[in-house]
């Protein structure tokens, strides 16, 4: 019967945000102490959101004055996936856009520590037949389409949500965007096919940052609409629906102007920023997701994925400064995806986006999990650098390409006319795992793979030598952590893990 009663809670207001020790744990001194020099109420409203390429999630909080200043910023451990929003079940996938989280949500029995559910699909999402289910914010460090943090960072995180419920908020607004939405990322980033879907959410982006309040969301057309009001000649508010066509409205016109300042400082901006030749941000090679520099810092062959990675300082250097909350053993940072690097195209230029097909443009798109089945006979056949070679067929004549391949390098079918060395597949291999190491030089692999050329000989040339399988790769790095994403389900349990009471030292002491 009580297992009954809180199933029957989850689907309203009144379910109880701290039926246990772990979601009851009261907010931490040193954020009181934060509230008070902000003058912040400990119970007034709080605004959250999550930002994948920096992998950072911010919470704000509603001053006295009745505006959102931020209270504090988290950094993510884990988040899969690639930048752009959940399309379909199973992509993993975090999702990007504005979502409400209200009581109902919040999970205080997670298997994941603790937990509040994005509400994804929004009324958006449906709208474009979007699908999936139960992704969360989440603590364990552990990601298959949710963003993940430490246990003692959601423990932090839950405490700020359950406050301001208890103080009357009804439910609090959670923006995820793809970046940090500047003229700087924006002008990195203008390739992206997503880029139609940005430039939309980025009005809200906007909305927020002129006002320090929440906007109002609405949908119709299949599109965002913010801080929307009923015209003046208007008897009631406008009613959207997502799927039909958009009612009269108006944005009020103090917040559309300061809306419209911003939008055109941003935009000339933007516009220097392509004049003098910005780079394009390039297309992955199947990497799932990213992870805050500080915590990959903290892991053996650990990098930043998709994330940023340090900015005036290594990874190594990172390593020096205290992490924010207990790393789990079995976490798993981003890598490549194998089957994304073994057919990796000759030369990886920047995907363009035209409004006519293109025959040379390549769109970046999130590699599906793999299978655990495979993942398994995988583990119990060796390391994994020399899983990576038996899947790649390391020592084969297949004509394959590296990152940055060598200039001028060309394919024929005479001998005799070729100068160059085609890369082989363990040149690949390791240029597109290397560059995963931290702190890892890469102009001396450049230097000693580069190709070299041929010299005619004198005598007659010999039959070539079978190539043999280059196992160094293999030999020199350890194996790294098994992915637990693919063994792990992200649904909601009615029982928590037993938290584990040994520290990042403990764990990673050895490795120091």
């Amino acid at each position: 019967m009580t297992a009954g009663v809180l199933l029957t809670g989850c689907d309203t207001d009144q379910v109880s945000l701290a039926t246990n020790a772990k979601a009851n744990q009261p907010v931490p001194p040193k954020l009181l102490a934060a509230m008070v020099e902000k003058n912040m109420d400990l119970q007034s409203p709080i605004l959250v959101r999550l930002f994948k390429q920096e992998a950072e999630l911010e919470v704000w909080k509603q001053t006295r004055n009745g505006q959102f200043a931020l209270l504090k910023t988290y950094p993510i451990c884990r988040w899969s996936g690639d930048l752009g929003p959940k399309v379909r079940e199973g992509d993993r996938q975090a999702p990007e856009g504005f979502y409400s989280i209200n009581p109902s949500q919040m999970n205080p029995q997670s298997a994941y520590y603790l937990s509040f559910n994005t509400g994804y699909p929004n009324a958006f999402d449906k709208a474009l037949g979007r699908t999936g289910s139960q992704l969360m914010v989440h603590g364990d460090c552990s990601s298959r389409g949710c963003y993940a943090m430490t246990d003692e960072q959601i423990a932090e995180i839950y405490s700020l949500g359950r406050e301001s419920f208890f103080g009357g908020q009804k439910a609090f607004q959670l923006q995820a965007y793809p970046f940090k939405m500047t003229p700087v990322n924006m002008a990195k980033h203008r390739n992206n096919p997503n880029m139609p879907f940005w430039k939309m959410i980025k009005e809200g982006y906007d909305h927020f940052e002129v006002t320090r309040q929440e906007p109002k969301v609405d949908f119709c057309e299949t599109k965002y609409v913010f801080d929307a009001a009923k015209p003046a000649d208007a008897k009631r508010d406008p009613v959207f629906d997502a799927s039909a066509k958009c009612p009269a409205y108006v944005i009020p016109e103090d917040i559309a102007s300061a809306v419209r300042e911003k939008q055109q400082q941003d935009e000339a901006a933007y516009a220097k920023l392509v004049a003098k030749g910005t780079p394009m941000a390039r297309m992955n090679t199947g990497i799932d997701g990213g992870m805050n520099k500080i915590f990959a810092s903290k892991i053996p062959e650990g990098s930043t994925g998709l994330s940023e990675s340090a900015e005036g300082s290594t990874l190594e250097m990172l390593a020096m400064a205290k992490a924010p909350g207990t790393i789990p053993g079995h976490v798993n940072p981003p890598k490549p995806n194998l089957d994304a690097v073994a057919t990796a195209p000759a030369s990886q230029e920047p995907v363009v986006a035209v409004s006519a097909p293109a025959t040379n443009t390549r769109v970046a798109s999130a590699q599906p999990a793999e299978k655990s089945q495979e993942k398994s006979q995988e583990k119990s056949q060796g390391g994994f650098f020399s899983n990576l070679g038996r899947k790649m067929g390391l020592g084969t004549a297949d004509t394959t390409a590296t990152t940055t391949p060598p200039p001028q390098a060309t394919a024929s079918a005479a001998p005799a006319a070729s100068t160059t060395t085609a890369p082989t597949a363990a040149s690949r291999l390791k240029a597109a795992v290397t560059r995963f190491v931290p702190g890892h030089d890469k102009s001396k692999d450049a230097a000693k793979d580069a190709p070299k050329p041929t010299v005619a000989a004198a005598k007659p040339a010999e039959a070539p030598k079978p190539q043999q399988p280059d196992t160094r790769l293999a030999q020199t790095r350890p194996a790294l952590k098994p992915s637990v994403g693919d063994g792990a389900s992200e649904q909601m349990a009615g029982a928590a893990p037993v938290v584990s009471s040994n520290s990042f030292d403990s764990r990673f002491g050895a490795v120091k």
